[in-house]
């Protein structure tokens, strides 16, 4: 079985998603991909089905019945990922707003440098946005700097969600006790796996905004991450992160 998973959640990406999954299929690394759906009324789905008759043993799919959160969808993924023997997981947006041919530079950060967590980051270098209104970036941004003064996670781009894990992360992170569903999930994952001792590398790539479909970005999102983070930090005191190598 090939080696490496991309979990790709969407919910009305009908005009994203054959695109997407073609240029991940064009790279040069035979990357496997599992769409998650949320019941996308807008056909999402339908239009997977009709891909996987022409990628039968490199697609998949998992349907559920409505929107049940960012989180969720990963997390079955990785449960997923690791009942089929995959080494690499990855999460990677259904909207074109990640490069797909950033998939090689997380899978060389892991696969060759030996990184156990590899972070497609937009700030490692500067700040690498591209068509976002400036109020937004300064969210982003400075959301990043809050958690890292909150943590003390040594990374810049917290709420990255352009991820490469290699499998013993996702078996040692208890993943049924992962909290939160939104922005937070993001945090929360890259919070458990410094925690736990695993050797994190943010990999410099360019994010841009997404040209078709809508956002899913809310204000409710954004304020469970804000009080996420310190809910996590003060979870942390009574919990035991045995390391993770």
């Amino acid at each position: 079985m090939n080696d490496s998973l991309v979990i790709i959640p969407t919910f009305n990406e009908i005009e994203n998603i054959e695109l997407v999954i073609r240029k991940v299929f064009a790279l040069p690394l035979p990357f496997h991909i599992l769409i998650v759906d949320d019941g996308s009324p807008d056909g999402t789905a339908g239009k997977v089905k009709e891909l996987q008759e022409r990628y039968p043993e490199r697609l998949h799919l998992h349907q559920r019945p409505g929107k049940l959160g960012l989180g969720t969808a990963y997390i079955f993924g990785f449960k997923y990922a690791m009942g089929r023997g995959y080494s690499y997981v990855y999460e990677m947006d259904a909207d074109l707003s990640h490069n797909p041919r950033d998939l090689l530079k997380l899978y060389h950060a892991c696969h060759d440098e030996g990184y156990d967590l590899a972070i497609g980051s937009r700030y490692i270098n500067g700040v690498n946005v591209i068509n976002w209104p400036i109020s937004r970036v300064l969210m982003s941004y400075f959301a990043g700097r809050y958690v890292q003064f909150i943590t003390g996670m040594p990374v810049r781009d917290a709420t990255a969600g352009f991820k490469c894990y290699r499998r013993k992360v996702l078996e040692t992170i208890d993943l049924d006790r992962i909290r939160f569903v939104g922005y937070a999930f993001q945090i929360e994952m890259k919070f458990s796996a410094w925690k736990f001792g695993f050797r994190i590398r943010e990999v410099p790539i360019v994010f841009t905004d997404r040209a078709r479909g809508n956002s899913k970005m809310s204000i409710n999102i954004f304020r469970e991450a804000v009080f996420g983070v310190i809910y996590m930090k003060i979870n942390s005191y009574f919990r035991h992160y045995a390391a993770g190598r």
